[in-house]
C-alpha cells in the first residue's frame, strides 16, 4: 500500500514525484518520517512502503513504484545494507536511472558515504552474512556491491554536516 499525497506528479508515465528507499528499523519513525511529511506538505506525491508490504513477498509492488517515480531518494544508514529487500530496490532505481533517466539522490544518514561505498563497518559485516547466506546468488550479491558503489558516487547529502 502506498500512502500519497495529492499528486502535482506531471511526469510522463509517472505515478510518483517520489519513491523513498530506505532501512525502515533505521529510519522510518525518525527522519524518514520527516522527510515524506515535508514532501506530502509541498505537495509531493511521495512513495513510502507501508510496514505490513514487508511482510509478505510484494517486492515486485515495490520494484513498479520504483519504476513509477520520477525521482528516487536512497536513504543510507547503519543497518541498510543487512536489507535484500533495500538491495534490490537500489539495483532497480539505478536501472531506472540508466534507462529512464530517473534522479537518484543519495542521503547517507549517521553514516560515512566512504564506509557505503568501501563496504566498511556494518555494511562489511552485512555483505559477510550475504556471502555466507545460501538464498543469495553470488551474482546477485555482487550486483548490490556494484549498486552501492554506483550510488555512492552521484552526488548527495550527508546529514552529519547538518544540525
Amino acid at each position: 500500500m502506498a500512502a500519497s499525497s495529492s499528486s502535482s506528479s506531471s511526469g510522463l508515465g509517472c505515478k510518483y514525484d517520489v519513491f523513498i528507499n530506505f532501512r525502515g528499523e533505521d529510519t522510518r519513525r525518525g527522519f524518514v518520517s520527516h522527510l515524506y511529511n515535508a514532501l506530502a506538505k509541498k505537495p509531493i506525491n511521495a512513495f513510502i512502503d507501508a510496514e505490513k508490504l514487508r511482510k509478505g513477498d510484494h517486492l515486485s509492488e515495490l520494484l513498479t513504484a520504483i519504476r513509477e517515480s520520477r525521482l528516487s531518494i536512497v536513504v543510507f544508514s547503519q543497518d541498510y545494507a543487512s536489507s535484500t529487500w533495500c538491495l534490490k530496490e537500489l539495483v532497480q532505481i539505478l536501472k531506472c536511472k540508466d534507462t529512464n533517466n530517473q534522479i537518484v539522490l543519495p542521503i547517507f544518514y549517521e553514516v560515512d558515504p566512504s564506509d557505503v561505498r568501501k563496504l566498511k563497518k556494518s555494511f562489511a559485516e552485512a555483505f559477510a552474512q550475504h556471502d555466507r547466506d545460501s538464498n543469495a546468488e553470488m551474482e546477485e550479491v555482487q550486483s548490490w556491491r556494484s549498486a552501492l558503489t554506483t550510488a555512492t558516487s552521484l552526488s548527495g547529502w550527508d546529514s552529519r554536516n547538518y544540525e
